[in-house]
């Protein structure tokens, strides 16, 4: 073979191998549940803790299942290993969670987004796991952003005087002051969490400070920081500070954690806290969200 033909089949080889890799490259949209579960833990393709998985909900889709009961530390290991699988090495993740979901994303993203993670191939086994790629490994994960539907990183006063089941961990973690002291909620590696705030309450929300969607308060839902929970309304509301929309101080002066903004606030209270199996209430206007952003 002459040294014209070497280096022809040389540049061949090394564009092949570019368009391999091009095109091995894939986004993937991955929803993380709250308090309930519903899906199999590992299988990324059970979206029993959402609705009917024929339904778009973003580009690649996948269901990042944990047990919605015990605590936020012992359940975490499944958020990892499904980050770990979809969004390292070429691949990129957009991120949905709703409820106790959005305070295990901001957890994982505090204490873990800047580990060293194996990049892997994308092709879980059984039990979610994935194997490693090309042997070398990455800083956290390649996610765009975040989107939390009713979003519970700042706790719910319903754990405060138990109004859900006190013997489940994770309503111990969802105390207000116990999410909030969970991790440092500033620490989000970069990664904007763009925050869903319901506000169709009942009469016995009243538990929860200013507008709430039945079960998470403006508060939480909006990202507003501090070690416990305030008042927060839509700006209609002439007795109680207003939830700014955007990543700004809200009225009354209380910041909103870092990479942290308000893109739709229920100022009709037209959207509850609850999916119903169908990708309903909050849930279904982050799903559209999804869908229509997540390309």
């Amino acid at each position: 073979m002459s040294r014209f033909m070497r280096i022809a089949l040389s540049a061949l080889l090394l564009s092949l191998t570019a368009a391999t890799s091009i095109a091995s490259a894939a986004n993937y949209t991955l929803w993380v549940n709250g308090r309930g579960g519903g899906g199999v833990a590992g299988d990324y393709n059970n979206f029993g803790a959402w609705g009917p998985s024929s339904t778009a909900a973003g580009v690649n889709k996948k269901a990042v299942n944990w047990d919605g009961r015990s605590s936020i530390a012992s359940q975490n290991s499944k958020v990892r290993d499904a980050l770990d699988c979809f969004c390292t090495g070429a691949n990129w993740c957009y991120v949905a969670t709703h409820s106790a979901g959005d305070l295990m994303m901001g957890y994982t993203m505090a204490n873990y987004g800047g580990s060293s993670r194996m990049k892997k191939n994308a092709s879980p086994a059984a039990g979610g796991v994935c194997g490693n790629s090309d042997g070398t490994a990455q800083t956290g994960w390649n996610i765009k952003w975040v989107r939390a539907a009713s979003g519970a990183g700042g706790g719910s006063e319903l754990s405060d005087v138990g109004s859900w089941t006190t013997s489940e961990p994770l309503v111990q973690d969802l105390k207000t002051t116990t999410a909030r002291a969970l991790y440092n909620h500033n620490t989000t590696r970069g990664v904007w969490f763009y925050m869903y705030a319901g506000a169709k309450g009942t009469l016995y929300s009243g538990i929860l400070p200013g507008q709430d969607d039945e079960a998470i308060a403006y508060h939480s839902s909006g990202g507003v920081s501090g070690s416990s929970g305030g008042a927060y309304c839509n700006y209609a509301d002439w007795f109680c500070n207003d939830l700014t929309m955007g990543s700004g101080v809200n009225e009354g002066g209380q910041a909103k954690w870092s990479y942290h903004s308000v893109v739709f606030r229920d100022n009709a209270e037209a959207y509850n806290h609850y999916g119903a199996g169908n990708w309903q209430g909050i849930v279904g206007v982050v799903r559209t969200a999804m869908v229509n952003s997540a390309l």
